[in-house]
C-alpha cells in the first residue's frame, strides 16, 4: 500500500504510522462528572469494517499528521489530507 502525503507526494507505507481513529471526540470537560466519558474516550474503540477515517503520521518523511479516509477491508484509500490542529494543539 502507498499513501500520497500532501507535502511529500506518493510514498511507501513503511514511512507512515497509524495513530488512531480520527472519529473519536474528546470529552468537553475534565470534571469528575465526566469520568465515564473519559473512560470511553481513552479505552473503547470500534474495529470498523469498511470506510473509516484514521489519523496517520508521516514519521519517515515530513512528520506531518494526516487524516486518511480508507476502506479497512480492501485498503482502498479515498482521501489523504493534513489533519487539523485541535484546540490546544502545538502549531
Amino acid at each position: 500500500m502507498r499513501l500520497s502525503c500532501p507535502i511529500c507526494g506518493d510514498r511507501p507505507l513503511e514511512e507512515f504510522s497509524y495513530r488512531g481513529d480520527a472519529t473519536v471526540k474528546r470529552p468537553a470537560t475534565a470534571d469528575l462528572s465526566a469520568a465515564s466519558e473519559w473512560h470511553d474516550y481513552v479505552y473503547l474503540r470500534d474495529n470498523p469494517r469498511g470506510p473509516h477515517t484514521e489519523h496517520w503520521r508521516h514519521g519517515g518523511g515530513c512528520g506531518a499528521w494526516l487524516e486518511i479516509e480508507r476502506d479497512t477491508l480492501t485498503h482502498e484509500v479515498f482521501a489523504v489530507r493534513l489533519a487539523k490542529a485541535g484546540k490546544g494543539a502545538a502549531k
